[in-house]
């Protein structure tokens, strides 16, 4: 009896295992998204930072910017894990580089038009075959071998090391990753915020881009820390003149 490589049952769980994989995915990346748009103005805003000043106030604003920094990255990592029952950006990219995986879901698309033929076929499979080729060019970037993988190596280091297992923080500084510079990390941010964008298309045909998103939270972010001051600066309800 003949039976095709992948039955409709099957490709049916497999896609259906693979949007709650991109869901999750999306969920944490938004996550990642509050916290750095959150932490980005008290890194470099230097006004901010002569507000603050070495006040009572900024010890709290410090813990602030830590846990922020923190969650970032946790949630960051997340998106890599290993672990079979977790989120895999690797094991999702090697799913989709199947290539029958792959003509069903182009396949699938087609026939969800309203119609559906041969030509249409052709057109989504340019359309996705390009954002596949870039989304297995982003975990390649961060796998043994790939171009950000000593980056990638660095933020893992640091996530068993020091974040997943709580161990005190011996300084509170910008940088709180030890070898990974603030250019690395937002450059592998950059690239997780694409990845889940194109995942997004991919997988659930929407067009949503967490880019937008951060630009919300930025907006946000600015207003709050416009209001945050020591109380060494004027402004600050327990502003005293100096005599």
């Amino acid at each position: 009896m003949h039976t095709e490589s992948i039955s409709s049952m099957n490709f049916d769980d497999e896609m259906e295992r693979m949007k709650e994989a991109v869901k999750a995915a999306q969920e944490e990346i938004d996550m990642a998204v509050i916290f750095h748009e959150t932490w980005k103005p008290t890194a470099y805003d230097e006004d901010l930072h002569k507000r603050m000043g070495h006040s009572f106030a900024t010890h709290s604003f410090q813990i602030v910017r830590l846990s922020l920094r923190r969650e970032m990255l946790l949630a960051l990592m997340r998106l890599w894990d290993t672990n079979k029952e977790a989120l895999r950006m690797t094991a999702i990219a090697y799913k989709l580089r199947d290539k029958e995986f792959f003509d069903a879901i182009v396949a699938k698309r087609a026939a969800d038009m309203r119609f559906p033929s041969a030509d249409l076929t052709d057109a989504v499979r340019q359309t996705l075959q390009p954002e596949l080729d870039t989304v297995v060019k982003l975990v390649q970037k961060y796998s043994e071998g790939g171009a950000g993988y000593a980056v990638f190596e660095k933020l893992k280091a640091l996530r068993h090391k020091r974040l997943a297992h709580r161990q005190i923080a011996q300084t509170i500084a910008t940088t709180t990753t030890a070898d990974a510079t603030d250019q690395e990390i937002e450059s592998f941010y950059e690239d997780n915020l694409e990845l889940i964008r194109l995942l997004l298309s991919l997988v659930l045909a929407t067009a949503c881009d967490p880019k937008d998103v951060a630009g919300v939270y930025r907006f946000y972010a600015n207003f709050f820390w416009a209001n945050a001051r020591g109380e060494q600066t004027e402004g600050h309800p327990n502003y005293h003149p100096p005599s």
